[in-house]
């Protein structure tokens, strides 16, 4: 439909140019005549008259309306007519001919238009000899040049927009690359867990095995959903799906209760006012919130975790510390995959983040996310 808009458009316009060189023709040829001692007969205004209607249909067929408008300018030219408007349909034609076909091809229909044109210098009723040479070939020469100009820009520019779709097309992959190593590693540590406890338990105490079956079930249904909405942006032909809510710091209780479930007691402590954050801080937040609890899980032993949210006008914090092995965890903690991609969220979005040792013992992961202040 936009482009069928845009057809519509650049046909009115290029009818509007051909009327108006139209306009210019008839008006501008008798003075021109008067201005160079030369007279405009009667049979001058039908050849400027076709030259200009040709016009109209210019980026449609360029080729075949340079050739109608040089024939009817050559004619024009070698029938002594004086140099006047009728070159300016003329100048149009060679440029819409530089501008919409390839270089080459542009330069061979120029070369030979030039020749033609050419042919009023040497026969004629009055031709001007060696001395109109220079005028006839810059009336080729000057458009030629101004369109192969345009039509590199042009070309130059949908190349850059290209690039910049690729590259969009890329950080939306990776996007959804790191959503999906944040979904896919945090419910695979609690279903882990959960299923060593299950396991543990089962010939001893069978209900409470059943229990974290259950919760090993609901984990992994949560973790399908949450999964199913982040690839919902890599399908663009279905609809997102709406059974799930978009990750976020309002999901916090159920990851709590989910790693509840996976032996991971965790504590939440908010300050200052809870609000709707942007999208993408939100779910920044939520994330960094998630892989830190995950890492706990995975690496701090027997331990207990505090998240830590902190409202201001112009940011947002959280923090997560535990009370597990710490500076004695394995490397991967300190500086596995989790943890950089945590740090390449926030500073994507101007945050700060830091992660290490906490002074008491344990293990602490902090980010601060800038947000637009509300008045």
């Amino acid at each position: 439909m936009d482009r069928e808009r845009g057809d519509r458009g650049r046909r009115l316009l290029d009818g509007v140019v051909a009327l108006a060189l139209l306009v210019i023709g008839l008006a501008g040829t008798a003075p021109a005549g008067l201005n160079q001692g030369v007279e405009a007969g009667p049979a001058a205004y039908p050849l400027v008259v076709v030259a200009a209607l040709a016009v109209a249909v210019r980026r449609r067929w360029p080729v075949a309306t340079l050739a109608v408008v040089t024939a009817a300018s050559t004619a024009y030219l070698v029938l002594g007519f004086p140099y006047g408007p009728i070159l300016l349909s003329f100048f149009v034609a060679v440029y819409t001919v530089a501008a919409y076909r390839p270089v080459r091809d542009a330069a061979v229909a120029n070369g030979v238009a030039l020749l033609v044109l050419l042919t009023h210098v040497f026969v004629g009723v009055r031709p001007p000899g060696l001395v109109g040479l220079m005028p006839a070939a810059a009336w080729v020469v000057v458009p030629f040049a101004v369109g192969v100009t345009v039509r590199l820009g042009r070309e130059n520019a949908a190349r850059s927009r290209t690039d910049e779709a690729r590259r969009l097309a890329d950080a939306e992959r990776l996007r959804v690359a790191r959503e999906v190593h944040d979904v896919v590693g945090h419910g695979l540590a609690a279903i882990h867990l959960q299923a060593e406890i299950a396991l543990h338990l089962l010939a001893r105490k069978p209900e409470q095995a059943e229990a974290a079956l259950t919760a090993i079930s609901r984990t992994s249904k949560e973790a399908l959903d949450e999964l199913r909405v982040t690839l919902t942006v890599v399908r663009r032909d279905e609809a997102a799906d709406e059974r799930a809510p978009a990750p976020g710091l309002a999901q916090l209780p159920q990851l709590r209760e989910r790693l509840a479930g996976a032996g991971l007691p965790v504590a939440v402590e908010v300050a200052g006012s809870p609000r709707p954050l942007p999208v993408a801080v939100d779910l920044a937040a939520y994330r960094v919130v998630q892989e830190a609890l995950t890492n706990v899980l995975r690496h701090a032993g027997p331990a207990t975790a505090t998240v830590r949210l902190r409202y201001a006008p112009t940011e947002v914090a959280v923090e997560v510390t535990d009370t597990g092995r710490g500076a004695a965890a394995p490397a991967g903690r300190a500086g596995g995959y989790g943890l950089a991609g945590m740090r390449e969220r926030v500073t994507a979005l101007g945050g700060s983040f830091a992660a290490g040792p906490a002074s008491a013992g344990g293990f602490r992961v902090s980010a601060t996310l800038p947000v637009e202040e509300v008045t």
